[in-house]
């Protein structure tokens, strides 16, 4: 098989949501494969593909899992990849870290988590060799060494998700002004350090709606709102639903 544009490899065994990432990959202007039939065939055609990233699930409801394939590309050593999953239990997230993705997308995701994740590591990937504590770089160094740093406030967020994030903490991991890491981030990402964190957030909580039966004052109070309304108000102005009506639509869904 030949690829006009760069490569990647979705490994993901639900057709609706592989379709959704195909469709997302290809809009921002790449090659995808989503059609595999075991932990096998995906390794042999990574080795054969040789894709520029790696987009795994967890559960493929096969004998293996898809942290089985993060196990073969840690050794393997030649390729980035990522997580894309609603798993969060301690038992996943602790075989997820063993085998130190690149990036980790909680589902239900979005265009822009998928995108700007995507990109982030990619670019990392290729600029892997660069030395970002070094104090003498040109500006053409300095341009790319900016994605890494970026990353870095993102993996931050993406621990802390069920926490009260500061604008003022993730701008010391940056040692920039914050006028200028606001420009910075808004430009890789696409949105401001405060919207992003609230998406995540969002996010965030609808997998915590959908999987399990916590009160939803519980779940605002976990990731950080100061309210029950609070939460709710946010919530409602992004997706379009309240708290409660989301979890009343997809435990309908389930049952469909």
């Amino acid at each position: 098989m030949k690829f006009t544009k760069p490569l990647i490899i979705v490994v993901e065994d639900e057709y609706i949501i592989a379709l959704d990432l195909k469709e997302i990959l290809e809009n921002a202007g790449f090659s995808v494969v989503t059609e595999f039939n075991s932990v096998e065939h995906v390794i042999e055609l990574i080795e054969e593909l040789n894709p520029v990233l790696v987009i795994l699930d967890v559960n493929l409801k096969m004998d293996k899992d898809g942290i089985d394939i993060g196990n073969f590309l840690l050794d393997y050593d030649k390729t980035p990849y990522l997580y894309v999953t609603s798993y969060s239990d301690s038992v996943t997230v602790n075989r997820i870290k063993a085998t130190r993705p690149f990036g980790f997308i909680n589902k239900p995701f979005n265009e822009i988590d998928i995108i700007t994740n995507v990109n982030i590591v990619i670019n990392n990937y290729n600029h892997r060799n660069l030395d970002v504590n070094r104090k003498e770089k040109t500006d053409e160094i300095i341009k790319d060494e900016i994605p890494f740093i970026i990353k870095k406030t993102i993996q931050y967020i993406n621990c802390h998700i069920n926490e009260t994030i500061e604008i003022d903490e993730l701008v010391k991991l940056t040692k920039w002004e914050k006028p200028h890491f606001s420009r910075m981030f808004n430009q890789y990402v696409g949105m401001t350090p405060y919207q992003y964190i609230l998406n995540k957030k969002i996010d965030y909580s609808k997998s915590l709606l959908i999987e399990n039966n916590n009160h939803i004052i519980d779940i605002a109070f976990e990731l950080g709102f100061n309210s029950h309304s609070n939460f709710s108000t946010r919530f409602k102005k992004i997706t379009g639903y309240t708290p409660e009506e989301f979890r009343k639509i997809n435990n309908v869904k389930k049952w469909l």
